[in-house]
């Protein structure tokens, strides 16, 4: 089948991108800019891509016309505050016109929850937009969903920011408000079950998780997966101006965006009962355990834990070194590259770092840094290597954990498992043009977290420096 995908540069555009290609999908997307395109070039290849603005007039004959399925996953929740709501009508306008021209059969919209009378700004542009989407010539299906949990969701790197910032919080009152957050894995599966479902034609559905909780429930829950103590008080004095600004400063969201969830969380997002769960046989998971599926250590995705037992074999042409990557949000990073002449030599050195030979540079150092890590109760570097030139995913290899190695991808992923306040990554790899890339990632645990970073930063920038160089240099220890 051929289905129109909007949305694509966005957060759920890109998870469903590969899941409907791997379901046999002819798969069309449709963006404003060619070049903000950025997913994977295998997954590239696998894809038609147009260039449409839907908020300017389109020619006719700028649509494909032979299209049987559409996602309008097109929001503007980030754009200026005072017109986001004419900006998504116009959109959905537009995209309606040029999609009765097609020969589509079933229109897919994902909006928000919207069961009070009184809704915000953003969810009654959401409702409004259903509205327009609405047509004789295809079937409408629309799920709405509230808080979607899932790393490099604005809800979840939100409450995220908050809690691992802030040990006591003075909070508005919104956060005592009640909600329904579904895993993204969840989002994902109810968006491709309802694909061409006639049970799910011209129909309306809630979708959310098992439980219903507050804001403050689902900070403190965040808080107690993650280990640490938070104390939150509430307070009915901080405005909804105030709330726009306490969420800019303290968390990583933009202005605008800001000031959009400001305003939904005062609205409760609760489903109303219906037969979607029964009819697609979907069991949406538990807050918690949709928080730990967004901290596993590996961003593994809807993508790669439905694809991980079959992906190499796949027609798509990927391996399972194009969905293992390190987290981005929220984290600091140290990233080196350098040009080399011989990649088989530099992968011979990558390939026997660490045990007897060491790290390349400043082995002293790290020495002392496996010291403290046992006498803090961790492994240090008595573990050394399996084998002097062999590595294999899931090795130890001094305090890390192999991730990933692969000689024919000229990648090795590993992830430490040394007593940090925090959690790190060492990546290595070489590209098609013979670069080497060195990249050092820590994503900060609390306060404390972000301390430890700053103080040792010195100490990264004299290791990670002489350590690519000797790499390269095929300098033997």
């Amino acid at each position: 089948m051929r289905i129109l995908l909007t949305g694509v540069t966005g957060y759920l555009g890109k998870r469903l991108l590969p899941v409907l290609i791997e379901k046999g999908h002819e798969i069309i997307c449709c963006v404003r800019e060619k070049n903000r395109l950025t997913i994977h070039p295998n997954l590239l290849k696998q894809v038609e891509i147009i260039e449409i603005d839907f908020l300017k007039d389109i020619t006719p004959d700028a649509f494909p016309q032979n299209i049987d399925a559409a996602y309008y996953l097109i929001h503007s929740m980030t754009t200026s505050s005072e017109k986001f709501d004419s900006l998504e009508s116009k959109a959905a306008s537009n995209f309606k016109k040029y999609i009765e021209s097609t020969a589509v059969k079933q229109v897919i919209y994902l909006s928000g929850i919207s069961n009070e009378a009184k809704l915000s700004k953003h969810l009654l542009s959401r409702k409004k937009v259903e509205d327009i989407l609405k047509s004789d010539h295809y079937s409408l299906t629309v799920l709405r969903a509230g808080i979607i949990v899932g790393s490099g969701s604005a809800s979840f790197e939100m409450i995220r920011d908050i809690v691992e910032k802030l040990p006591i919080m003075i909070t508005p009152k919104w956060i005592l408000t009640k909600a329904q957050p579904i895993a993204i894995r969840d989002v994902i599966t109810y968006l491709r079950r309802v694909l061409f479902h006639e049970q799910c034609f011209n129909g309306t559905f809630d979708i959310g998780g098992p439980e219903i909780l507050t804001y403050k429930e689902m900070m403190l829950q965040y808080a107690e997966i993650r280990k640490l103590k938070r104390s939150i008080y509430t307070t009915s004095l901080i405005s909804p101006r105030l709330s726009s600004y306490w969420l800019f400063f303290i968390t990583s969201v933009s202005y605008k965006l800001a000031i959009s969830l400001a305003d939904s969380m005062k609205n409760e997002v609760i489903c109303e009962n219906n037969d979607l769960e029964k009819m697609l046989k979907v069991q949406p998971i538990t807050y918690r355990i949709a928080i730990k599926n967004a901290f596993i250590k590996i961003k593994q995705n809807l993508v790669l834990s439905s694809w991980k037992d079959s992906i190499i074999s796949s027609s798509l042409g990927l391996s399972l070194s194009d969905f293992i990557e390190v987290p981005n949000f929220g984290c600091y990073k140290n990233e080196k590259k350098v040009q080399i002449a011989d990649a088989e030599k530099v992968l011979r050195n990558i390939w026997t770092i660490g045990g007897d030979k060491g790290y390349y540079y400043a082995n002293w150092l790290w020495k002392i840094g496996g010291f403290f890590d046992q006498l803090f109760g961790g492994v240090g570097l008595r573990r050394g290597r399996t084998l002097p030139n062999e590595i294999h995913s899931g090795d130890a290899l001094d305090f890390w954990r192999v991730l990933y190695a692969s000689r024919d991808k000229k990648r090795l992923l590993l992830f430490a498992e040394i007593k940090l306040p925090g959690e790190a990554w060492l990546e290595f790899k070489i590209d098609e043009n013979n670069v080497l890339h060195q990249s050092a990632t820590f994503r900060p645990k609390g306060v404390l977290g972000r301390f430890y970073w700053l103080v040792t930063l010195p100490f990264h920038f004299f290791i990670f420096n002489g350590m690519i160089k000797n790499i390269a240099k095929k300098i033997t220890i």
